[in-house]
């Protein structure tokens, strides 16, 4: 850990085991077998998926940062001087960094994340490149929602949540609307919530930009076995499962899976599941969405549009929401 990491202040609110052991039992309990996507962001798979980001195929990455590039200072102008600026799910910091540099003076930036290791390094080196800015990680689990104080000085300063990436397709359509009105809770009246949302095009570009071919997501999928080896005494043959990407036009989404190539037993904590041969395991949603489609289900959450921006291509967009 770098200096910087060392010297931050950091909210740790962290679930600890118990959560991340209860959902994979339970999940696992289901006829068609599921786990949250949340829990690929352990460390080596906060790795993986960067790695992810620079694919060919994986264009999300890429087409966000220039909508960000391209409209930084309008985004700063609807957040306003002064924010506190709150980023749930925190990864790599390259977007970030596009905001703070546009951002008039922020009071302080809050990043969140399950993964802690992760995110204070992350953070660590954001504290040594903006030093004039309180840097203050929060290690939480951000899908149940946390209470997030603020720090001294900056206890009535304007909160607003960045949360790019297309996260928010991650979530079923009622669990994304359930998690907008969380973050419009969190920033309360007048606040601000900036989301990058995957827009609906070609099917052949989303499954390809989900099964690339190097093998890199597939490695980022089954290293959920690899974490649950680890962490909760479990004993996945990580050969006997194979990555599948696809599309499903009904409900507008990617889904992936792992699928078992052979009937097999898995114990986990010393409870044994069953597998057939092609059985899966369901391990993410990412769903898509017009314009229109995503506009709507703001509203229901307590937000109101203020601006949309797309890539000239119109393969995705950012919003800039206002909580009412």
């Amino acid at each position: 850990m770098n200096a910087g990491a060392a010297a931050l202040q950091t909210l740790d609110l962290a679930p600890g085991r118990g959560p991340f052991l209860s959902d994979v039992l339970d999940g696992l309990s289901h006829p068609q077998k599921r786990l949250a996507a949340k829990y690929f962001y352990d460390t080596r798979g906060s790795e993986i998926f960067e790695e992810i980001t620079e694919l060919e195929e994986y264009y999300p990455t890429r087409t966000e940062i220039g909508i960000l590039e391209a409209r930084a200072t309008s985004i700063a102008a609807l957040a306003g001087p002064g924010v506190v600026l709150i980023e749930p799910g925190a990864g790599a910091t390259r977007k970030v960094r596009i905001l703070l540099d546009a951002l008039e003076a922020p009071a302080a930036f809050m990043p969140a994340d399950i993964s802690g290791e992760h995110l204070v390094a992350a953070a660590g080196q954001l504290a040594l490149d903006y030093p004039h800015i309180p840097i203050i990680p929060v290690i939480a689990d951000y899908t149940r929602g946390f209470d997030l104080p603020l720090p001294a000085g900056a206890e009535t300063a304007k909160r607003v949540v960045f949360f790019p990436g297309s996260t928010i397709g991650n979530f079923d359509r009622s669990e994304a609307a359930v998690f907008l009105r969380r973050m419009a809770d969190l920033v309360g009246s007048g606040g601000g919530v900036i989301v990058g949302a995957d827009l609906k095009k070609d099917p052949a570009v989303l499954v390809a930009a989900y099964d690339d071919a190097k093998g890199v997501t597939a490695a980022f999928n089954k290293n959920l076995l690899v974490r649950m080896n680890a962490e909760l005494a479990a004993d996945f043959d990580l050969d006997a499962f194979r990555h599948r990407a696809i599309w499903n036009e009904a409900k507008g989404r990617i889904e992936m899976h792992l699928e078992s190539l052979r009937a097999q037993d898995v114990t986990i904590d010393g409870r044994r599941f069953a597998f057939d041969v092609g059985e899966t395991i369901h391990t993410e949603n990412s769903h898509k969405f017009t314009i229109a489609e995503f506009q709507a289900m703001a509203k229901t959450s307590g937000l109101s549009p203020r601006a949309a921006w797309t890539d000239p291509r119109e393969r995705f967009s950012v919003h800039y929401l206002e909580a009412i």
